[in-house]
């Protein structure tokens, strides 16, 4: 009898100590929740800042592209208007010609070259204005087809632009190379990669590869100065490129250029850390350049 008043008497308090255990778990699942769910949204808001500077960037880009067509077809009225300026003389010397009573045999000649010297002009003008337009194309589609290779790798270690009608492709030092060294990250192999199926599916285009360091001074047992440092960086890239990739070592040039191009001003980590680089110039071939040059005279 008095185990049994014993149990009733105890039975509130476990009733208590088993409400306050389901209590606690509730409390500690509904913090687990609470933990997720800012997680979550944090994710959200870094995927959405993401995607806000892609988008930006995208803008930037088009915007450029926009700016650029807008002067080549600028440049390409003014030819136009080249050819017609040319056109509107042959044919006030040929109405001249016709007008003229008495003209001598040598006279004759001397307007008969002069015009045949305005229509071959006019042919090169032509032939220009053609040629410009299609380097233009082909610069576009290599840039679309570079950036597209080169979605996943960050802005900040390689960009991608056209300047002085060739296209640039800049990748970080921080990217392919450790402190004072020419050997090449392993890393950096995955982006020379993408770089080298797109420029090996261009092979009417030449190769320039160019080293360039900031102003700080280097001295090694393997390193002499900056400019032994940048052509040595260039030097490796090339090399790296004909080796493992199979781009032709007939299309490609390697040259450093020291701390004497640079991007930005040296007096900064910034500016030095933009200067310290190595570009992939993608040019068309000179020889082509000259014929084309010789064809239209």
């Amino acid at each position: 009898m008095k185990k049994l008043v014993l149990f009733i008497a105890l039975l509130p308090l476990v009733s208590s100590c088993v409400s306050k255990k389901k209590f606690a778990e509730a409390q500690a699942k509904l913090v687990e929740l609470e933990k997720s769910r800012d997680e979550a949204l944090a994710k959200i808001k870094s995927d959405a800042a993401d995607c806000d500077k892609r988008v930006g960037d995208l803008r930037a880009d088009l915007q450029s592209k926009d700016n650029d067509l807008n002067a080549k077809t600028k440049q390409v009225k003014d030819l136009s208007d080249q050819v017609d300026y040319l056109k509107k003389t042959n044919t006030n010397l040929l109405d001249r010609l016709s007008d003229l009573s008495v003209v001598s045999k040598s006279g004759a000649e001397s307007i008969k070259k002069s015009l045949d010297a305005l229509n071959d002009q006019s042919k090169y003008i032509q032939n220009l204005n053609s040629s410009i337009q299609r380097k233009d194309s082909i610069n576009l589609a290599l840039v679309m087809s570079l950036k597209r290779s080169l979605a996943d790798v960050n802005d900040d270690d390689v960009t991608v632009e056209v300047k002085k009608g060739v296209v640039y492709i800049s990748i970080s030092d921080k990217m392919l190379f450790r402190s004072g060294s020419s050997e090449i990250n392993a890393k950096a192999e995955a982006v020379l990669e993408k770089v080298a199926k797109v420029v090996n599916d261009h092979k009417e285009l030449d190769i320039l590869v160019e080293g360039h360091t900031d102003s700080v001074p280097i001295s090694t047992e393997c390193v002499k100065d900056n400019w032994d440092l940048s052509a040595k960086r260039a030097t490796s890239v090339v090399r790296l490129l004909q080796s493992k990739f199979s781009v032709a070592p007939e299309r490609m040039t390697a040259g450093g250029r020291s701390e004497y191009s640079p991007k930005e001003n040296n007096d900064n980590s910034a500016g030095r850390k933009l200067n310290r680089r190595t570009e992939i110039i993608v040019t068309p071939k000179l020889d082509q350049f000259f014929q084309l040059l010789t064809n239209g005279k």
